[in-house]
């Protein structure tokens, strides 16, 4: 087989394949047996029927063209590789030539990975806020603590924000019952928000047995975001009794035995969990900077894929939340042009970071052990709430472990980046993210592992700001 390659764009070649006829004689073995075993022929018994009959029957056409189907994947594959071509899509294959008996010529142009430079990273430098934690943060966090524990007792007077309240909620639209949108003894706290808009405004000063009527929209159903009258009617009054916070509350509450050391502890988690969002926020901040130093050509179906992708998540992330578009850009203080373009902006940097991290762990020589595997397939399957056994034979079966390992080299090779990369907060301290567990600790650098803890972690966008 011989092969040539035309690059007809940076992200696009045409690869023009020869086959000399001894070469499909294999698939051409098989065809025949094939429709052998298909066809019935007076004086033959099923499968075996010779060639020249099928010819005859048939057609040496038909027994041509299943030949050259059978063929054709395996030898698009072979010419790939001979090019050391990779490519992102379906090829769109064209036979050329056909002699029978002679030779066999077809064409392949498909969208392929780009060629480029990938940049020195080495001493990267790059910057992240500092990781503050206020007194207001650890009293928000002992608040919900105390309110977790907390006893509801029922009180005679007006519902005020703070205060849980049992409900009833029925819409109707032009006097009619909106199916679906009624709910009965409901616990709600005042002030909460995020249910259904001027809930909270109507609830205020309600007590048991009041009713009232609202108008507000629907957020979920056929009729999301369509006008409705609302009734409200409440069936109880509770008041949040939360309790003390003192050394019985860390005993009952906790394995610490006094107050101090209970709200020292949550101090530490919170700085745990600051300091995973830092490096959270360290490693977009390297790939941004990295991002800022390469040109990579992009293939535009593929760019225009991933933005038909996206679109129809944030609409569909829209309807569950009971927004419209123009709603959602008013919130963001976004014209469609000016979303359209950040969007486009963020699907060409995921897609640049792709090419740029794949390109890292080629050359960094990285691999994938089966323990690493086994590990990424336990946590994107409690991700997404599955039995871990369960995902991983659906991703066997339907052949997404390429796609897996794929991720896991990714975030290996970010992690080398990070890992080479000076980041500093706004204080100027150098970061150590090396040594950086995943509950936010530091391990011993001399117990340290040579991969960094985030190895793992799969990158598809160095900023998200959506």
């Amino acid at each position: 087989m011989k092969s040539a390659v035309e690059t007809l764009s940076p992200t696009r070649a045409k690869l023009t394949v020869e086959v000399p006829f001894e070469e499909l004689k294999p698939s051409l073995d098989a065809a025949y047996k094939a429709i052998a075993q298909q066809i019935n022929v007076p004086g033959f018994r099923r499968g075996k029927v010779p060639p020249t009959v099928i010819d005859r029957q048939v057609g040496r056409g038909a027994v041509l063209d299943q030949a050259v189907n059978d063929l054709l994947p395996k030898a698009y594959v072979e010419a790939l590789q001979e090019n050391s071509l990779e490519p992102l899509a379906q090829p769109e294959i064209e036979v050329t030539k056909l002699d029978d008996n002679e030779v066999l010529e077809f064409t392949a142009e498909v969208d392929v990975k780009p060629e480029f430079e990938v940049p020195d990273f080495e001493g990267l430098e790059a910057q992240v806020e500092d990781v503050e934690i206020t007194d207001e943060d650890v009293e928000e966090q002992v608040q919900a603590l105390r309110e977790r524990f907390a006893s509801l007792l029922d009180v005679d007077r007006p519902a005020a924000d703070g205060d849980i309240v049992v409900l009833d909620l029925k819409a109707t639209q032009d006097g009619e019952p909106v199916e679906g949108a009624e709910v009965t003894d409901m616990s709600y706290q005042v002030g909460r928000g995020g249910m259904l808009d001027g809930l909270d405004e109507a609830l205020a000063g309600m007590s048991a047995g009041d009713e009232k009527v609202f108008s507000s929209q629907l957020v979920g159903g056929d009729l999301v975001g369509a006008d409705v009258d609302v009734a409200v009617s409440v069936s109880k009054v509770q008041q949040q009794e939360l309790p003390e916070f003192d050394d019985e509350f860390a005993q009952m509450a906790s394995e610490f035995d006094t107050a101090e050391e209970l709200h020292a502890d949550v101090r530490e988690r919170l700085g745990r969990g600051k300091r995973l969002e830092q490096a959270a926020a360290a490693r977009d901040a390297v790939l941004e900077a990295l991002l800022e130093k390469i040109e990579v050509p992009l293939p535009e179906t593929m760019v225009a894929d991933e933005l038909n992708s996206r679109r129809a998540s944030v609409e569909q992330q829209l309807v569950y939340s009971g927004l419209t578009m123009e709603k959602y850009l008013e919130d963001e203080a976004q014209t469609l042009e000016e979303f359209e373009a950040d969007l486009e902006r963020r699907v060409r940097d995921a897609i640049t970071a792709q090419f740029l991290l794949d390109a890292v762990a080629k050359q960094q020589e990285l691999g994938v052990d089966q323990n690493e595997l086994s590990q990424h397939l336990v946590r994107r399957a409690q991700q997404s709430g599955q039995d871990p056994q369960e995902f991983a034979n659906h991703m066997f079966e339907h052949n997404h472990i390429p796609e897996m390992v794929q991720e896991i080299l990714r975030g290996k090779a970010l992690a080398a980046i990070v890992e080479s990369a000076v980041v500093t907060d706004a204080s100027g301290n150098v970061l150590d993210l090396k040594n950086l567990q995943p509950d936010g600790s530091f391990a011993d650098p001399a117990d340290a592992t040579e991969e960094s803890t985030d190895s793992e972690q799969p990158a598809e966008e160095p900023t998200e700001q959506s």
